[in-house]
């Protein structure tokens, strides 16, 4: 997804912009943000404050996002994580932050109501989710604000996986949904993101933003885990032949041979390698 406008990481509109701005931007106005927090599994950042608005990104569980302007119930503000600026819904966002202990590791993962498996469940939070654990049994974890999930779907801040091409890999057949980036819908370049954020590494929101990570790679001698760029579309080589990504031509995340994209369509624009880029956080499998 590449959206190729200006505001997408500004905190401005209307003339009035992010008191942080100053200085930075021209407006006539600056002020304060509000901080939130997301408190529903995943919400559409839209281009505008309606539901019928084009979907830009989405927010997930946990994530900050700071507000500037309320209109109706919609909120006009910007994600920390990764800076992209539209409307979310005003019932998604609270506005006390808690710090996270946790991040979801697993594609999907339910809360429970009590600390039973058998409990109501409610969800499911997607992959990269951020809570605050507060409780603990031997196989579960209370977080607040949603309830008790399996320890095995939670991984401790810091602790990240190994293997990017493995995370994109685990969404095979997710549904394309352009601005999606939760498990159920996302684009090419939310599939990427969340498959370097899983792993430790800084992800901006779209492919042309995208396209600056990393440092080149030799288009003849591609490895797991390289990115290549077209225009307004990115995927991820699973090994040096074949290519995963999010992809309108088949409505879902495929795996496919580079060639094969190629053929059907324009010859890449960029090929980009991660090396060195990777937190130096601990690793584990995902």
């Amino acid at each position: 997804m590449d959206l190729n406008r200006g505001w997408r990481t500004a905190l401005i509109r209307d003339r009035v912009a992010d008191a942080r701005l100053e200085g930075v931007v021209s407006a006539d106005r600056y002020v304060v943000v509000r901080p939130g927090q997301v408190v529903t599994p995943a919400a559409a950042l839209r281009a505008g404050p309606d539901p019928g608005a084009e979907q830009v990104s989405q927010l997930l569980f946990g994530e900050a996002f700071d507000r500037l302007d309320d209109q109706g119930d919609y909120v006009f503000g910007q994600a920390r994580r990764d800076g992209c600026v539209g409307w979310a819904p005003a019932k998604a966002i609270d506005q006390p932050l808690s710090t996270p202990t946790h991040w979801v590791s697993a594609l999907r993962a339910y809360a429970f109501a009590e600390p039973s498996i058998k409990a109501p469940a409610s969800g499911p939070l997607s992959l990269n989710a951020l809570v605050r654990v507060v409780e603990e049994t031997e196989t579960l974890m209370r977080a607040e604000r949603v309830g008790w999930i399996a320890r095995r779907h939670l991984a401790p801040i810091g602790v990240c996986a190994a293997d990017p091409a493995a995370v994109a890999l685990a969404h095979l057949g997710a549904p394309y949904v352009w601005g999606g980036r939760d498990s159920t819908g996302l684009d090419c370049s939310g599939l990427v993101q969340q498959a370097l954020l899983a792993c430790g590494f800084a992800c901006p929101r779209d492919a042309d933003q995208q396209q600056a990570l990393g440092a080149p790679a030799p288009a003849d001698d591609l490895i797991r885990g390289d990115l290549v760029f077209w225009r307004g579309h990115v995927g991820m080589m699973a090994d040096p032949r074949r290519l995963i990504h999010a992809n309108a031509h088949h409505m879902a995340v495929t795996l496919e041979a580079l060639a094969t994209v190629i053929a059907r369509g324009e010859d890449p624009l960029a090929y980009r390698r991660l090396s060195g880029r990777k937190s130096p956080a601990r690793r584990r499998k995902p």
